[in-house]
């Protein structure tokens, strides 16, 4: 484990983040270059960032804050983050709004939104306008350093691109190395989860993936049921995918997902 964590209540707020004194060990995570990762936390709440901030330099990572959105876009430019933690409210501006200012800027930036709102419909909307992955107060240490790490892996932002190949399954290929994917010779953009979907769909072609397998093998994490996030990026690919051709990507009812190439036949 990268942090081990006691749980204590937050002094600030009764019922808020359930944080606990975190124990470091020694920092693996950089990038091909041997430079630290750079994070940025964006909270209100002084005692909480301050808490965030000193877990993730614990990791060995640059940390920079900012208290609100306006300070918040200030500093990805001056920063460059490979990981933002977004808090959804904050004193000028909405964290969804942030987040969305920032995807015209750094459309692949991953962000984690952290808020004390737990109710689907606010996950969904933060993963809607763009957001990565979504964690609810009271939260522990080593959950938000875990799930930080896991969108630094699929960002491909500390990790060396070696060994990777070029997947092929009809006229849909994916450079696991460049990251690109084209189907019928068209580029497709994608987010750094959408990759990783795409990506874990093709290496299993013709195959039917559960939600819970998508989940475990792409997010890396236990959702704790939550699977609509699942069918919220199937949705994303299909769109960029699907929109006019053919499927490729195919519902199972009942048993999950499968992708195959357009010139199978039904069934």
């Amino acid at each position: 484990m990268l942090l081990s964590t006691s749980t204590t209540p937050d002094p600030h707020a009764p019922g808020g983040p359930s944080v606990g004194v975190a124990h470091a060990t020694p920092p693996d995570l950089r990038h091909p270059d041997g430079s630290p990762v750079r994070a940025l936390v964006v909270d209100d709440e002084e005692a909480l960032a301050e808490l965030l901030t000193m877990a993730l330099r614990y990791e060995g990572w640059e940390v920079r804050s900012a208290a609100d959105g306006t300070g918040a876009l200030r500093q990805v430019r001056r920063l460059r983050p490979d990981v933002v933690v977004l808090d959804v409210m904050l004193p000028d501006m909405t964290g969804l709004e942030v987040l969305r200012r920032l995807r015209r800027e750094c459309p692949d930036l991953p962000v984690l939104f952290l808020t004390a709102r737990d109710a689907v419909e606010d996950r969904i909307a933060g993963l809607t306008a763009g957001g990565d992955d979504y964690v609810t107060k009271p939260f522990s240490l080593e959950e938000v350093v875990a799930r930080l790490r896991g969108l630094l892996r699929r960002s491909g932002a500390v990790a060396p691109r070696s060994g990777g190949s070029l997947l092929v399954v009809g006229d849909l290929t994916l450079d696991e190395d460049s990251r690109e994917a084209h189907r019928g010779g068209e580029p497709i953009r994608l987010t750094a989860t959408e990759f990783e979907l795409l990506r874990y769909m093709m290496r299993n072609p013709r195959r039917v993936l559960s939600k819970a397998q998508i989940l475990d093998r792409v997010w890396s994490y236990d959702f704790g049921g939550r699977a609509n996030v699942v069918e919220l990026y199937i949705s994303y690919l299909r769109r960029k995918i699907d929109a006019g051709r053919p499927p490729m990507i195919h519902t199972m009812r009942g048993a999950g997902y499968v992708l195959k190439p357009a010139t199978d036949t039904p069934g």
